[in-house]
């Protein structure tokens, strides 16, 4: 058994991990990172960059119309070349240039600061869990005989699905519905409860309408209880008795945190259900160890695991006090159209702020960017309480995009006066952003009696 002593030892090397070890070793400390599976986690290799390439290839499907067997494929390779592209940024080579030690193994603790990793003990001051999520798959009667796929097999499938069942309405279900659909597949999704459940209902239905009228079958309320068939020929009832046939399947009904190989009693660390247990200052119940994004059991987004790693970048090496918020992290569903929020929904500022809350709204439709590329469906709305955006949530073309304005005024608690002295190119869809500012101020400015009477004496003087 080899010994190292270092500053920083970081366990995974996703997103997140990749960027403490980055940043630290860059600053000067000593850092090893694990990995026994692939650099890059889940989010390169089976997540955000494999879907969001088989949707751009689904959208250009849909756009030229009819697409064939060739089309699924074609746009497999273009997966599997996107992942190729971006790789070497997150390799071992890449890293160990950066002066971090990469061991290709497992860890798992064997006391409260040393951790053994194949052939190697690892004696740290400070200890990042950076081990993310998989896919869970709920314990539904028949599915263990049954072929399926997880977002971990779906993007090696080099054949497209006749008819693809779903389980899960989530956002991950509804993506890889509307690939598959606009790929050529009949795609049936299977929700337990509400589709887009944790969404704004409002702006969800936009989406769920959307993809109803390109022919994908929404089952909500339709809680699986028994799956039985073979490849090809698979069978879904539910236990309301309905059934659902289709070739394929796709579990994609929520995500679970990395902790089995770790063996965290042995460093005195607790979980809770959704993974490791951690402070505001991501700092778990071994004092040394922190865990950062999935594994966290917290908002489970690539960005979330970024912003982790600075925070802690900011604890463990310079010693300064650091917290991690939620309030200001945006998400983003990448249907067509896109769903992103940002801070508090509706239902949710209602329930926080009673009366002190005003809600307000611009549509899609209202700008001209959007009417020339004929992308007029959706809206936004901002919650604003006492002249500061609580939440927002945009649901139309580029949503994704939008919501970032709202998520830097929510990091900084700017007020709606500086999001209308933000000045935007014209024609864009950021126009939108300053135009429902400017709906807010309008019944101040337009509708009141006061600066009426302002403005008249004031034009009696000037000369």
């Amino acid at each position: 058994m080899k010994h190292i002593k270092t500053d920083l030892l970081v366990i995974g090397g996703g997103s997140g991990g990749l960027s403490v070890a980055a940043g630290a070793s860059q600053m000067g400390a000593r850092v090893v990172l694990l990995e026994g599976h692939k650099m890059g986690g889940d989010c390169l290799n089976y997540g955000c960059v494999p879907s969001k390439a088989l949707l751009s290839q689904a959208k250009a499907a849909h756009a030229k119309g009819q697409p064939t067997a060739k089309t699924y494929l074609a746009a497999q390779d273009h997966v599997r070349a996107v992942i190729d592209s971006i790789a070497p940024h997150d390799s071992v080579e890449r890293f160990e240039a950066l002066g971090v030690r990469v061991i290709e193994a497992y860890g798992e603790f064997v006391s409260p600061e040393i951790v053994r990793a194949g052939d190697y003990e690892i004696k740290a001051r400070r200890i990042v869990i950076a081990t993310g999520s998989s896919p869970l798959v709920p314990p539904i009667p028949g599915l263990e005989s049954v072929p399926y796929d997880t977002n971990e097999t779906l993007f090696q499938r080099a054949e497209r699905p006749a008819h693809l069942l779903i389980i899960g309405g989530g956002p991950i279900g509804l993506e890889m519905a509307q690939a598959h659909r606009r790929l050529g597949s009949e795609v049936t999704v299977i929700e337990g409860a509400t589709a887009l459940g944790k969404d704004d209902p409002e702006a969800a239905g936009v989406v769920l309408e959307s993809l109803r009228a390109e022919g994908i079958t929404l089952a909500e309320n339709a809680l699986a209880a028994e799956i039985r068939g073979t490849a090809g020929a698979i069978e879904i009832e539910t236990k309301d008795g309905r059934i659902f046939k289709g070739t394929h399947l796709l579990v994609a009904v929520g995500r679970k945190a990395n902790t089995d190989r770790l063996n965290l009693e042995a460093a005195g660390i607790k979980t809770t259900r959704g993974g490791i247990k951690v402070g505001a200052d991501l700092k778990t119940s071994n004092r040394r160890v922190y865990a950062i994004g999935d594994v966290a059991g917290g908002l489970q987004f690539t960005h979330v695991a970024g912003y982790h790693a600075g925070v802690v970048i900011r604890s463990a090496l310079f010693g300064l006090p650091a917290k991690a918020e939620e309030r200001h992290i945006p998400r983003a569903t990448y249907t067509s159209p896109e769903l992103a929020q940002a801070g508090l929904t509706e239902a949710e500022a209602r329930a926080a702020h009673g009366r002190k809350l005003e809600v307000v709204r611009f549509e899609f439709a209202g700008n001209d960017r959007a009417i020339t590329e004929g992308k007029t469906e959706g809206f936004v709305k901002v919650m604003v309480v006492k002249g500061r955006p609580v939440g927002a949530t945009i649901v139309g073309h580029q949503a994704g995009e939008l919501i970032s304005t709202w998520a830097l005024a929510l990091a900084n608690n700017m007020k709606m006066s500086q999001i209308a002295a933000m000045v935007a190119p014209y024609p864009t869809i950021a126009e939108i952003n300053k135009r429902i500012a400017g709906a807010y101020f309008s019944p101040r400015l337009f509708e009141s009696n006061m600066v009426k009477r302002v403005v008249g004496a004031v034009q009696r003087f000037l000369p």
